[in-house]
């Protein structure tokens, strides 16, 4: 197995001098060099074949002993030196002071056709910036996040990838829902891949020690080879740089809202400073369209992280970057301009959106009218957003009276679409189809471009939880079914059609179905 490995956050950033790997407060450095533990019996689970390729990885190199030691922890790949980051961050909105990789170890970066990827493993181990943790991470919360972090992707949403998912042949102790009840877990390692781990976290934690060398150290390295374009370090470069990572993370926002997924806790250590998703915890997908709902159990009572909250959050995020990185220039005025035109960019970017939803191209000045209406509608009683957008995409012109009937499995109690609600409905289909006399596409052409933006199949928790339970007893058919089908999510696929329908009944309140908390 040859990788094209080229390190540079190792080799060009300030390391930790203590090589003992306790868990401690490091000053002084951007990461720790730390070695994984090496699990008791490695297996292989699942690989992803299109981020093996994308590595330079052959099948055999796949199947081969090397893969297994090197992707588990068990071994060090040549001539790489594994490190843990150091950052910081708010959670919940509060500051949280030194953070870090508590169960991630960075391995390596590898740069094929002309891509930078790096590698790390979640669950391999104990970092000097594991807290109260052991390091280690357990089947349930490594499947849940090796596939949605592929799913993710062939949604078309900004994401860090994942290679493999392995058993470490360990147990792990854990208390799922923090009520006192711990149980032994399979424990699991998980390959996460992206062209950077970076978070806004990292650039809080020397702003916060007033380490200015540091954060521009960081600042310029992040720069240099993750927004090259922006050119030489200077003040006018930081000011670009901030703009161009709030556009990347207004985007991936934009795709979060569209696709209906709920992260779940968007701490700011949690926020990619490439834009991408990354840590999947907590998270879901709406069933029930509802702008209130988060799946994180820790969140429940003040719902910070709700659907409706996350672009809020993401700027809210974002002015906690910006304060960061003013001492770097010591203007308020760029960055308010900035974060102001953020919320501009939201309205503008998320009516297209909306309207993309919709199948509509022409720009009306009663669209967002439209989508307004069509939300309350969406309120009025439980229903499914994934199936009505699929289902909506069917709808002809001039058969508002179909409307209803036509989107009627997406209904979690069709018996409560009567009187005043069905009135409601009826009403906003014909001023649907009133709004679709407008358009020069014919409905199969709108009916191809809605379908190509309104997944059909998404990784919603029950699923996930099939696959988990089913893993737990040693079958992964599930998981790779799964895998499978959300490569192509956006297609009609009928040997999948059982899979396009409701959460089962038996799953509103199941845990790991609809109450999911941080315990991985």
């Amino acid at each position: 197995m040859n990788l094209n490995t080229a390190d540079t956050f190792n080799k060009e950033l300030s390391p930790d001098t203590n090589l003992d790997n306790n868990r401690r407060k490091v000053f002084d450095a951007m990461y720790s060099y730390v070695v994984p533990k090496v699990p008791s019996a490695p297996e292989l689970i699942h690989v992803s074949l299109e981020m093996a390729e994308n590595l330079g990885l052959k099948n055999n190199d796949v199947n081969s002993d090397e893969f297994l030691r090197i992707f588990s922890g068990a071994e060090v790949y040549k001539k790489t030196e594994p490190y843990a980051m150091a950052y910081a961050g708010h959670q919940f909105g509060n500051w949280a002071g030194q953070l870090g990789d508590g169960r991630a170890i960075n391995l390596f970066e590898v740069v094929h056709d002309k891509k930078r990827w790096a590698l790390q493993l979640k669950g391999a181990g104990e970092t000097p910036y594991s807290r109260q943790g052991d390091g280690l991470a357990v089947l349930r919360s490594s499947v849940r996040e090796y596939l949605c972090s592929e799913a993710m992707h062939h949604l078309g949403v900004p994401t860090t990838r994942a290679l493999s998912l392995m058993l470490s042949g360990d147990d792990v102790l854990r208390d799922m829902l923090y009520n006192g009840n711990a149980a032994y877990e399979k424990g699991a390692i998980v390959c996460r891949v992206a062209p950077s781990f970076i978070r806004f976290g990292n650039f809080e934690l020397f702003a916060a020690r007033n380490d200015i060398e540091n954060l521009r150290k960081l600042t310029d390295y992040t720069v240099k080879y993750f927004y090259p374009e922006l050119g030489a370090p200077s003040k006018e470069t930081y000011i670009k740089f901030f703009k161009a990572v709030t556009d990347r993370t207004l985007d991936m926002i934009i795709h979060w809202q569209r696709v209906g997924f709920v992260h779940g806790v968007m701490n700011t250590d949690n926020m990619s400073i490439l834009g991408l998703t990354i840590d999947y915890g907590p998270y879901g997908w709406l069933e029930g369209f509802d702008f209130g709902w988060t799946p994180n159990t820790t969140d429940r009572q003040h719902k910070r992280y709700r659907y409706g909250n996350q672009p809020n959050i993401a700027l809210w995020n974002l002015l906690q970057l910006a304060n960061a990185l003013y001492t770097l220039i010591e203007e308020a005025e760029p960055f308010e301009t900035i974060l102001n035109q953020y919320q501009k960019d939201f309205e503008t970017q998320f009516l297209d959106m909306m309207r993309s939803k919709l199948g509509l191209e022409i720009k009306d000045n009663g669209d967002k009218k439209l989508i307004e209406d069509l939300e309350e509608c969406l309120l009025l009683s439980e229903t499914d957003m994934t199936i009505f957008y699929r289902l909506l995409s069917s709808f002809e012109r001039g058969k508002e009276d179909d409307g209803l009937s036509l989107i009627e499995e997406a209904f979690y109690h069709p018996n409560e679409i009567k009187d005043s609600v069905e009135i409601k409905w009826k009403v906003w289909f014909e001023a649907y189809d009133k709004r679709l006399q407008l358009e020069v596409l014919t409905d199969q052409e709108r009916q191809a471009k809605m379908n190509a933006l309104n997944p059909k199949y998404v990784l919603r928790n029950y699923m996930a939880q099939l696959a988990i339970d089913k893993a737990n007893k040693g079958d992964y058919s599930l998981i790779d079914e799964l895998f499978k089908m959300l490569k192509k999510p956006y297609d009609e696929q009928p040997e999948y059609e059982k899979w396009f329908a409701k959460r089962p009944e038996w799953a509103r309140h199941k845990v790991g179905c609809s109450m999911l908390s941080c315990s991985s």
